[in-house]
């Protein structure tokens, strides 16, 4: 199956922001109440080790992922560990309820923050949970030589992959999304009434889901990648996947030499 990057409307400037924050409110809901993520902690900790300054600066947050549950995991390794959430869109409310759960943890960036150009005050581990497919080829290989070129160390993850069983897993969505939104919180009418009355959020999330398993970079396409990139070999890449009970994750991680 070949990568068809159609568009996603969470990527559209013109798109209302209460519909882009109603589906990354049940993205972050479903990664922190079934712990996506947690395959892949073994992999931030290798990056975090080869960082020198023990903190996460987290690219695309969305509504912050899954970083309540993958936390609580990491600072039983690194106890002070800082993590910033950033995006190029950034959802004010929900990094501010991200902060509030640990403040000692987590902090966040107002302004706008572009993961192809981060700014150089923003050092640390930078990751990317189910936003790469999110960029076209040329912006994919940005990112990667942004970090390159700074130094940095990078680790990138999808819960997804361009096959038949992730489009029928990802048809299911909105039933998903129906059934689960009651429980999310802080409760919100706009969610339920985007969910019920006015069936939007079930509907984007829907179309978003398909397009990005169409979207989403093979094993093979990452490594070629990587190896386009200026100073690659300065680097050290780890790429394969991560598989937990309900999801196997790829990843991509890199450090300098």
């Amino acid at each position: 199956m070949k990568r068809v990057h159609l568009f996603e409307f969470e990527d559209q400037p013109w798109f209302p922001s209460v519909v882009r924050d109603g589906m990354t409110d049940y993205l972050k809901f479903v990664s922190n109440r079934f712990d996506f993520y947690k395959s892949v902690v073994p992999i931030l900790v290798r990056g975090l080790e080869k960082s020198s300054e023990k903190k996460i600066v987290d690219l695309a947050s969305g509504a912050g992922g899954g970083w309540l549950k993958l936390a609580e995991h990491l600072i039983q390794t690194f106890p002070k560990l800082r993590i910033v959430l950033t995006d190029r869109f950034p959802n004010h409310h929900a990094f501010s309820e991200v902060v509030k759960t640990n403040p000692e943890v987590f902090e966040f960036m107002s302004e706008p923050v572009d993961a192809r150009q981060v700014p150089t005050k923003l050092k640390g581990l930078r990751t990317q949970f189910l936003s790469l497919h999110h960029f076209k080829p040329i912006d994919a290989k940005k990112i990667l030589q942004n970090a390159v070129d700074a130094g940095q160390p990078i680790a990138i993850f999808e819960a997804q992959k361009r096959d038949l069983s992730h489009i029928i897993k990802f048809a299911m969505s909105p039933i998903a999304v129906v059934l689960l939104t009651p429980l999310i919180r802080p409760f919100k009418w706009n969610r339920l009434i985007l969910t019920y009355l006015i069936p939007v959020i079930p509907l984007f999330t829907l179309w978003d889901g398909l397009v990005s398993v169409l979207r989403t970079y093979s094993l093979k396409e990452l490594e070629q990648m990587t190896c386009m990139l200026r100073g690659s070999d300065s680097f050290n890449w780890e790429i394969g996947e991560s598989n937990s009970d309900l999801v196997t994750v790829t990843y991509l991680l890199g450090y300098p030499s």
